[in-house]
């Protein structure tokens, strides 16, 4: 049975994401994604409903959009009795609350240690920790992983008959996350990365785009990517005769980035300099930079 569902999670990666249509993934799993596709959210915000018999847990529920609650509610082939966020960026969690009130739901999750840029109204009624697990019927368990980088409450889920992870956005499919301190953190991110190449993972189910077949080509090219571009930011700071502004460090490190991504593109490069600083190769003077040999 687990090749079987293995089979249907690698073959759902070719079926083009259509908002508002669920999809079943596996016996145990069905996806539904929000039609609030964007320059953040590709083609929308994925959530999953995984369980069996009559326990049923949603993971993300995204926007506070009732088009989509009401899609996740048509969608559930039984009661939803957990509402599990990623993390509480408003593409995510919104609409944890409004499915509370439906449903019952008991809501999990983390709560930020920043404001700036999250989902205030996302209160877990228990907070989870890394190791935890929660059981879904007598076949179906997912474990609990804190997966800090891209925001400092990540979470990722394991669906440990398949070994499928939940990613939400700590990996996402056919691009790269913003790191965007101080919430985000390049090194925390790096460091999750590599953790979960350690495990023994069978597919990704990620946050944004379909099922991502082979886990741990895409943590290893993540890692390369993140690294080559902290090569490439320490080249530019390295070269600067004077400590160099946010924005002349951007036009060098990011050259190959269109301009109507810098703003964002901006914020992942003090991610970048910020580690190099916790690594003592670079130093910060006001709001110039300088790399130390």
């Amino acid at each position: 049975m687990r090749h079987e569902s293995l089979r249907r999670l690698v073959d759902s990666q070719d079926i083009p994401v259509r908002p508002g249509v669920a999809l079943r993934l596996s016996e145990r799993l069905w996806r539904v994604t929000c039609a609030n596709a964007g320059l953040m959210t590709g083609p929308g915000t994925n959530s999953y409903l995984v369980g069996e018999a009559g326990e049923w847990a949603l993971i993300d529920p995204g926007p506070a959009d009732p088009a989509h609650l009401g899609a996740l509610q048509s969608a559930a082939p039984g009661p939803i009795r957990h509402i599990l966020v990623t993390h509480t960026h408003p593409d995510h969690s919104p609409g944890a609350a409004a499915l509370q009130r439906l449903t019952g739901a008991q809501l999990l999750g983390r709560v930020s240690k920043h404001r700036r840029g999250q989902d205030g109204t996302f209160v877990p009624d228990r907070e989870l920790s890394d190791g935890d697990t929660l059981q879904l019927g007598a076949h179906t368990t997912l474990r609990v992983y804190h997966t800090p980088g891209h925001a400092s409450n990540h979470l990722c889920y394991l669906l440990e008959p398949e070994r499928l992870l939940f990613t939400g956005d700590h990996i996402i499919q056919g691009s790269t996350v913003v790191i965007d301190p101080p919430d985000g953190d390049m090194s925390a991110y790096l460091a999750s990365l590599r953790r979960l190449l350690t495990e023994d993972l069978a597919a990704l189910a990620p946050g944004h785009g379909t099922i991502i077949a082979h886990p741990h080509e895409a943590l290893s090219a993540l890692i390369a990517h993140r690294l080559s571009r902290e090569s490439r930011v320490y080249a530019a700071l390295s070269t600067q005769e004077e400590p160099a502004a946010l924005d002349a460090l951007l036009e060098r490190a990011y050259d190959d980035v269109p301009e109507t991504l810098h703003a964002l593109a901006a914020r992942s490069l003090l991610a970048h300099l910020l580690k190099l600083e916790a690594d003592g190769r670079a130093r910060r003077r006001a709001d110039r930079w300088v790399a130390l040999s």
